[in-house]
């Protein structure tokens, strides 16, 4: 007797149990209020500093060389 059909079916209930809690808990398609919205924002610009300081490193690091 095999116990692979098992894990296999095991293995399978897990990976949807999983799909299915990361679907439950995941990000809404849209903001539920102002908030929210305001905390995307903030840290949308917080991405975008961020992105701008890496390119100016790397302005500064290709005119060092």
């Amino acid at each position: 007797m095999t116990r692979r059909p098992v894990a296999t079916a095991a293995l399978a209930a897990l990976t949807l149990a999983a799909a299915a809690l990361l679907t439950a808990c995941g990000p809404t398609a849209a903001p539920a209020d102002g908030q929210d919205s305001s905390q995307v924002q903030q840290m949308q610009q917080k991405v975008d500093a961020a992105d701008s300081a890496a390119a100016q490193a790397d302005d500064n690091a290709g005119q060092d060389n």
